[in-house]
């Protein structure tokens, strides 16, 4: 994460072991990444729980990133968040991503609830979730995001 900060590209792809494009140096890649290293500087015990690479299989080509806010909290709640490069979109991914990131949660002994935030003009990650049993359950603020409606499902 700190190579694509300095956009190194060729160190981040190095070390993540795949070739990374140019989307994970956009502004709004390079801000995920500066806010997970402050949470791994903060609590190293989260990085299993952070941002990942996502690669397609069987063809090897780097879709997007994917991952959790951070580990589960006092009440067993997961937040999960994805991004697919533009490139990719509307072949699904997001709902590949968005599978694979409950399958985890209905893994982990920890997790009891998913959370999904959705702007609520994004009506492509509104119809991504749908299907997976999320109730909205409010609306909040990101400093990054603006409005965003809360979405849970139980595990």
């Amino acid at each position: 994460m700190t190579a694509l900060l300095n956009d190194d590209l060729a160190q981040a792809s190095a070390e993540a072991g795949v070739a990374l494009t140019e989307y994970f140096v956009t502004d709004t890649a390079k801000w995920v990444w500066q806010y997970r290293v402050n949470q791994l500087t903060a609590d190293p015990g989260c990085a299993g729980w952070l941002t990942q690479t996502v690669v397609a299989e069987p063809e090897g080509a780097v879709v997007g990133y994917a991952g959790f806010h951070g580990p589960p909290d006092e009440a067993g709640m997961v937040e999960l968040g994805y991004s697919v490069a533009p490139v990719h979109r509307r072949q699904g991914y997001a709902r590949a991503m968005l599978t694979e990131l409950v399958r985890r949660s209905v893994a982990e002994a920890g997790v009891r609830t998913v959370r999904v935030t959705v702007s609520p003009d994004n009506a492509a990650s509104l119809a991504t979730i749908s299907g997976f049993g999320f109730v909205e359950v409010g609306e909040q603020w990101d400093e990054e995001d603006g409005l965003e409606t809360v979405f849970e499902v139980p595990v």
